[in-house]
């Protein structure tokens, strides 16, 4: 697997790297969609994917909060109407705020993003992605914020 970093970069308006996820951004405290935005979008990409994944969850493979396709291949705020979002981990398209079980620590948040040369087709799980995705992967970056009950 090479290596596919360079200047691409995702940001929140919400929370900086390493910081404290907003409660108004996890399920129990509005589930409002978290605002990033991405910059350095590489040339040849003809497309974004988007995952914020959990791997602190309790689960196998942790737990899947958001995965946008076929995002606009731009610098600039993402937004998920431009894409095709599909399934999280609940089932259901679209964010799915922070909600580890309670008294369970500290959990981390990846937002992932990846610049594609390639679209992706269908609606892929995380998993399938990952497993698919590698050749077509110009470059990726991810922001980590945290959250706990």
């Amino acid at each position: 697997m090479a290596l596919s970093i360079a200047d691409l970069a995702i940001s929140s308006d919400d929370f900086a790297p390493g910081e404290r996820i907003p409660e108004r951004l996890s399920a129990d405290g509005g589930n409002e969609t978290p605002r990033l935005t991405v910059s350095g979008v590489p040339e040849g990409a003809v497309e974004l994917a988007l995952i914020v994944h959990d791997p602190d969850a309790p689960l196998a493979n942790g737990f899947t909060h958001w995965v946008v396709y076929g995002l606009p291949a731009v610098d600039g705020p993402i937004d998920e109407s431009a894409g095709r979002a599909t399934p999280n981990g609940t089932g259901q398209p679209g964010w799915f705020g922070p909600q580890p079980p309670a008294g369970h620590g500290e959990h981390h948040y990846y937002a992932w993003v990846y610049a594609l040369s390639a679209p992706v087709e269908g609606t892929p799980t995380r998993e399938e992605f990952l497993a698919s995705a590698q050749p077509t992967i110009l470059e990726q970056a991810r922001l980590v914020g945290s959250f706990s009950r």
